[in-house]
């Protein structure tokens, strides 16, 4: 297994904020990505910057391609 691999896995579970190109923040429970990248989220709470409110979205995919800057 490649080190990549391993500490992708490492981060199963894990809350994760994504900020998107859009200005979107999302902020949820990794549990993977799929054949092309794209990140699965679970639980997420999505916020828009500049916007004080936020919606509970559930479930999501992201696409690798808006994905600006990713923490744990």
């Amino acid at each position: 297994t490649s080190p990549s691999i391993t500490a992708l896995k490492s981060l199963l579970t894990t809350t994760l904020r994504i900020m998107t190109t859009d200005n979107r923040v999302f902020i949820g429970t990794f549990m993977g990505t799929d054949q092309l990248l794209n990140i699965i989220l679970v639980n997420t709470e999505e916020y828009i910057l500049g916007n004080e409110t936020s919606r509970f979205v559930g479930q999501v995919m992201l696409p690798w391609r808006l994905v600006l800057h990713v923490e744990a």
